[in-house]
């Protein structure tokens, strides 16, 4: 299965039934199937609903006041932010308020954000485009478009066959068959379950640059970062 048409087909091969049975209109069968695409593809942190954008950046009086999410981004999920290339340090947004307030000048760069806006440190010198790199909500499958594809569809095919499950799983509820309607529920999960498991184990062959680290080093005696001690130093 590739594509909305070919989800709900299967859908009603396995409920025996075509829609021509009032129980089961196209309407019901394209809302149901359109909710468990969103419940699957919110499942976990999938990395095929990954993504990046890019904007000018402006710091001026707005900056205070947050910058609108991307439309249809999950709120809270910018992973990464670059302005004119340079990393921003995401903070936590109660801190960085506190930070703001009382180092109003300085101009570490530091962001964070709060429900549907994000908030970048005015003072940092910077310039150039914003580039955000976070989660997004799929948008709804068109009920009008039955060649449109799910976001399982060109990297973990199988997550179709969880939306086929889910959607027999509001069926079943329909038909007050609540035992039915839990197992394919479970079976909608385990699925999505197995992909996750798979996923994780290819992210586990990440391997780390050299200076990776928890911690910045600290000279204890000259009160410093290892990258402010300059060799030879005599003083």
């Amino acid at each position: 299965m590739i594509n909305k048409g070919e989800i709900i087909n299967d859908i009603l091969v396995q409920l025996g039934v075509s829609t021509t049975v009032a129980f089961y209109t196209d309407t019901i069968l394209e809302d149901w199937t359109d909710k468990a695409h969103k419940w699957a593809a919110g499942y976990k942190k999938w990395p095929f609903t990954e993504g990046r954008i890019s904007t000018t950046y402006v710091a001026d009086s707005a900056t205070e006041v947050g910058f609108n999410y991307p439309e249809g981004w999950k709120p809270d999920s910018i992973r990464l932010l670059q302005v004119g290339g340079k990393r921003f340090k995401k903070t936590n947004f109660y801190k960085y308020q506190e930070f703001r307030e009382n180092y109003s000048s300085d101009t570490e760069k530091i962001f964070s954000d709060n429900g549907n806006l994000y908030f970048i440190n005015p003072n940092a010198d910077v310039s150039g485009t914003t580039t955000l790199w976070g989660q997004y909500t799929p948008a709804t499958l068109a009920e009008t478009d039955n060649t449109i594809t799910t976001v399982f569809s060109n990297a973990a095919e199988e997550g179709n066959e969880a939306i086929v499950e889910e959607v027999m799983s509001y069926a079943k509820k329909k038909e007050k068959k609540l035992a039915e309607a839990f197992k394919h529920h479970e079976r909608a999960t385990e699925i999505l379950t197995e992909i996750w498991e798979r996923i994780k184990d290819e992210q586990a062959m990440y391997q780390t640059v050299n200076d990776d680290g928890m911690f910045e080093r600290f000279d204890v005696l000259r009160g410093s970062f290892q990258e402010d001690i300059k060799r030879d130093r005599w003083f």
